[in-house]
Formats: C-alpha cells, structure tokens, sequence
C-alpha cells in the first residue's frame, strides 16, 4: 500500500534541439508516486518513457517544471552532489545490464558501496553476498560477467541496484532481453522488494499489465493518456 509522497513531477517538459530540429520528449507532465508503490511506464516507442524515468533519476534535468524525489528537487543538483544523491537514492537496472565487464560479480555489487560510502567497509563483502544470495545467484560471485547468462546478469543488475539500501528502484524494460522463466523471477524479484517497502517503477511492455503492477501510467507523445491503478 502506498503511504507517503516519494515523487513528484510538476509540469515537466523536455525539449531536445533548438529552432527547426525541437523535438518535444514529454509535455507538461504531472505524477506523483507514493511510497511503496509498483507502477509500469507504458507506451509506444517513443511516446517519453525513458524520458520519464530519466526525470525521475536526474539522468536528464527538465526544460522546465520540477522533479522532487524524496524531498530533494533533484534537476537543480550540481554534478557531484546529483551522483551522491543518485547513489544513496535510487537503484538503477539497465536493459542490457550495464555490467562491469573486467570486474567479478561480487566486486560489480560492491562498487556502488565504495563510491557512496554509506556502507561500513567492513560490511560490503558480507553485504553483496547477501545480496547475491537473495536474487539467487551468490554461487556466481567470483565469476565475471560473460560467463553468466541473460537472466543471471540480470539478477545481477539488480543485486548491484539494491547495493546502498535505496528507498526507489528504477527498471528500463528490464526483461526485454530475457526469456519467459528468467523475465518471471526478475518480476518475482521486484514483487519482492515492493512487499519489503521499495517503490519500484518500471518502463516495459510486458503482458498482465493490471496483474503484475498497482498502477500503469501509459504515455503517448510525451503526454500522459492514461493512469490506471489496480483495485485488488
């Protein structure tokens, strides 16, 4: 159940180019998302979903309007202060994993740990092994990227994703490359961190929409067209 306002978007646009070559990416958005929440990010390509989520993360900063995450206004971040903040705050998974190729797995999911410092260096190791355990593939630590497959990586994705604790955890189509038994325990995995208390907000085309997710936002032309919460 979502209790507290974690996200809040106000008239958000994005414009790409300038004069003849502008291309408008999302118009004059307003969301908000509680707490707690599991919510899908639909749409056509094209339509501003990655767009949208690169509001949410501070990946891009808005033309105009304001992107609030957890009380932080999160487009007027400097550089530095922004990655820190990205860091402690939210838990990115790519599409294609985004792994670190000469590093283990476990060295991947310890890395975040370093760069934030939140994380007693004494617990890290312990900690990523825990994490490794928990989406089922710790048998896979001292392994380098390129010897796991899809689905494993991508559990791997999100172990790395969860490294500092963050309260929201952001998926771009984060079972589109894998098959149907790997895309149903990375679904599994996200139901259960959306159980423990995490917002979990996800850009895909995956089926059920209404089964899987609390709310599905569906977006067309940088506009949003639809907003549809579950009733179970």
């Amino acid at each position: 159940m979502q209790t507290t306002e974690l996200i809040r978007l106000s008239d958000v646009s994005l414009t790409y180019g300038s004069n003849g070559t502008k291309c408008e990416a999302l118009k004059k958005i307003n969301l908000t998302i509680g707490s707690g929440g599991h919510l899908a990010i639909v749409g056509k390509s094209g339509s501003g979903k990655s767009s949208l989520l690169n509001m949410i993360t501070g990946i891009d900063h808005p033309t105009s309007g304001t992107v609030v995450v957890g009380g932080t206004t999160v487009h007027t971040l400097k550089e530095g202060p922004l990655a820190l903040w990205r860091g402690r705050t939210v838990g990115i998974v790519f599409q294609f994993f985004q792994l670190i190729p000469t590093m283990t797995i476990l060295q991947n999911i310890m890395l975040p740990m370093e760069f934030v410092g939140n994380i007693p260096k004494r617990e890290r190791r312990d900690r990523a092994l825990s994490l490794l355990e928990r989406t089922g593939i710790s048998n896979h630590a001292g392994k380098v990227p390129s010897e796991l497959s899809g689905g494993e990586q991508q559990r791997a994705a999100i172990a790395r994703a969860l490294a500092n604790d963050p309260p929201l955890i952001v998926a771009d189509e984060p079972t589109g490359n894998l098959d149907s038994v790997n895309a149903e325990m990375v679904l599994g995995i996200f139901r259960g961190l959306v159980e423990a208390g995490k917002t979990v907000v996800v850009v895909t085309h995956e089926r059920n929409l209404n089964e899987e997710y609390s709310r599905v936002v569906n977006l067309k032309d940088g506009t949003i067209v639809g907003d549809e919460r579950s009733r179970s």
